[in-house]
């Protein structure tokens, strides 16, 4: 049986193939006047139940106070946002970039709050001592990678904002509730991977 990472990265780079036009985005409620490039890594379990690592952010931070997401953060100037995700995540959560194996780049998601956040895909070694730093995560969390990238599990809910009606996925576990950009991202992500294949390879 080929590893997880290689039947990932073959999975991801097929998935990556074709062209989705209907990915999920909130390009139509973003601020124009307040943009900026920006990175998260989603970090795959090597395990043979993978999971993910997901962060719930401090209740007094400014964007996306107290919501569940993926290590990440702005790009610095002169960063690619490989660079930019594996710096975060080791500035978030002590997480080695010698530790992340990279596949890839996946498709940007652009926020309501003028984010263009570009989503890094890696696989990590199961167990790593992560260590949250306070200033930038609340809580850390491994979710099993099956239930995410299924989306009967995800539930469709829509709010009324900024003048129009946003719909949003939205996933418990653990305690922890999944939705806004975290969840539209793994929703993206799973339309570029057949999770069944993954997981029957």
């Amino acid at each position: 049986m080929n590893s997880l990472f290689d039947r990932l990265e073959a999975l991801f780079e097929q998935g990556h193939r074709a062209d989705i036009p209907d990915l999920l985005t909130d390009e139509r409620f973003a601020d124009a006047g307040r943009t900026a490039d920006a990175a998260v890594l989603i970090a795959v379990t090597d395990r043979p139940s993978p999971g993910l690592i997901l962060t719930q952010r401090p209740h007094d931070m400014r964007d996306h106070p107290g919501q569940v997401a993926f290590p990440g953060g702005k790009i610095d100037p002169g960063e690619t946002a490989i660079e930019a995700a594996l710096r975060e995540a080791e500035e978030e959560l002590s997480m080695r970039p010698g530790d992340v194996r990279v596949i890839g780049t996946t498709d940007q998601y652009q926020t309501g709050t003028g984010f263009d956040v570009t989503p890094v895909l890696g696989v990590v070694p199961p167990d790593l001592p992560l260590v949250a730093n306070p200033g930038e995560v609340e809580a850390w969390f491994e979710a099993p990678l099956d239930l995410l990238l299924d989306r009967a599990n995800w539930t469709e809910h829509e709010v009324f904002w900024r003048g129009a009606t946003r719909r949003y996925l939205e996933y418990h576990y653990d305690g922890f509730r999944i939705w806004g950009v975290t969840a539209a991202i793994i929703a993206n992500l799973a339309r570029r991977i057949e999770y069944k294949a993954l997981f029957d390879g």
